[in-house]
């Protein structure tokens, strides 16, 4: 199984989510498609950094009419396939450009990641954002994730305001950096083809940081809410260190929080924040590999369990989406007669203990529920693998399943991942099911 684990003792924005992903080997180009599929006149420039004697990768975003404003008059702007031949002139001009930011960052809400100033006369809301990606020439996953992650932070500050949330325009929401940021995130992370995503517990900063709702010390009151229920601390520098665009991407990853897994690394890529601090590497660390864990057939769930009678059941849909959203792996909902004869639905949701107190809260909050029932139990699980098999409509994983080594070590099942029959199809404008019928048929004919 394919994992990634993210150490974020320097915390995590958006941009340093972008870094390291480029930097542990995720081709450039798939993020420079991806912004330039929004057609928001926005480029992405990628640079080798020192942070703290850790060489790392820092990416910069720069829509038209900055990059007009902010280069020299005689340089044009660099294609996507010449960003590495760039000159040292360029160079140095966005060392200038980085040391400006700094120094002129402005006090707005804290949405966006990069330490520029930035004026937008109208911002773009939710429903705006929602409409130019689903129209970009993006795979239906990169959709979804990047939704997902807006739809986060959409809320956080929605809460914060205490307006709807489609009836806000955040300047930062909408501003190009954080569209830019998320999206490409998104094409990112669904290009590794990861299985399960790890993190450690969130290192916030400290001190206090300038936003519109005044001078409020870290983390600022969006990304505090973002990180609620997550695992977080505060240690070894004065700033700001998780962003709500780096909370918002975690959210919509849910991974696994703890100390790393047992795995066997292949890669490791360093994601440059803006800040250079004496004696502090400002970087997040991702490592991808496979899990070490593959002849381990037996693992701890949590289960919890309630069941409900006086339910709106279109909320009972919603508590299950919301539910798989915050990284249960399993959610069942089961008709049942209750007391005094009344039909009633058992929700049962399976995860892992690190997650249970999050999906607890997401209980007491969604459903009517005065109670929940909580066990943890063994599962005996069969040993997971994928493949990777190349059809008429491009490349289909396909997930496996076999007994233990020893069993015998026989495969029991293979089943197309649907998200990627999805993806194709839509792009192929075929039916799903002839695409699933034709990465099943050719790896089946494959082990013949």
């Amino acid at each position: 199984m394919r994992i990634a684990y993210l150490d974020c003792f320097a915390g995590i924005s958006g941009d340093m989510f972008l870094g390291a992903l480029v930097d542990a080997g995720v081709d450039q180009q798939i993020l420079h498609e991806a912004v330039a599929a929004l057609h928001l006149d926005a480029t992405l420039r990628i640079e080798k950094v020192d942070r703290g004697g850790i060489s790392s990768t820092k990416i910069h975003v720069f829509d038209g009419a900055r990059l007009a404003e902010e280069m020299p008059a005689s340089t044009s702007p660099v294609s996507p396939a010449q960003d590495h031949d760039r000159s040292h002139q360029q160079s140095r001009t966005y060392k200038q450009q980085a040391k400006i930011q700094h120094q002129h960052k402005v006090s707005q809400p804290h949405v966006h990641d990069h330490d520029q100033p930035q004026e937008h006369a109208h911002g773009r809301s939710l429903s705006t954002i929602r409409t130019l990606i689903h129209g970009a020439n993006l795979a239906a996953p990169v959709k979804e994730t990047a939704i997902r992650a807006f739809e986060l932070l959409g809320a956080s500050e929605a809460k914060i305001h205490n307006v709807a949330i489609e009836t806000i325009h955040f300047h930062e929401v909408g501003a190009v950096d954080a569209i830019a940021d998320i999206v490409a995130a998104s094409a990112g992370i669904h290009a590794l083809k990861i299985d399960g995503w790890y993190c450690s517990p969130l290192n916030v900063g400290g001190g206090m940081v300038d936003c519109a709702h005044g001078r409020f010390p870290v983390p600022a009151p969006a990304t505090a809410d973002l990180l609620r229920g997550l695992p977080t601390y505060s240690a070894h520098i004065e700033n700001e260190l998780v962003t709500p665009t780096g909370a918002a991407l975690i959210r919509a990853i849910a991974p696994t929080f703890g100390p790393q897994p047992a795995m066997r690394v292949e890669s490791i890529g360093y994601g440059a924040g803006t800040r250079n601090p004496k004696g502090f590497p400002n970087v997040l660390r991702i490592s991808i590999g496979e899990s070490d864990e593959a002849n381990n057939n037996t693992d701890t769930v949590t289960v919890l369990e309630t069941a409900l009678d006086d339910l709106n059941p279109q909320i009972i849909g919603h508590v299950a989406e919301q539910a798989l959203a915050h990284g249960a792996l399993d959610v069942l909902c089961t008709p049942t007669q209750m007391k005094k004869g009344r039909p009633g639905t058992l929700i049962t949701i399976l995860c892992e203990p690190a997650k249970a107190s999050a999906i607890q809260q997401l209980l007491f909050r969604e459903t009517s529920t005065l109670g929940i029932r909580v066990r943890e139990e063994q599962r005996v699980i069969l040993t997971r693998a994928f493949a990777t098999v190349s059809t008429p409509y491009g490349e289909i994983r396909i997930k496996t399943a076999s007994l233990p080594d020893t069993m015998g070590g026989t495969e029991t099942n293979a089943t197309a991942e649907f998200e990627d029959c999805r993806a194709a199809a839509a792009k192929h404008h075929v039916p799903v099911k002839i695409v699933l019928q034709s990465a099943l048929n050719i790896y089946f004919s494959g082990k013949k």
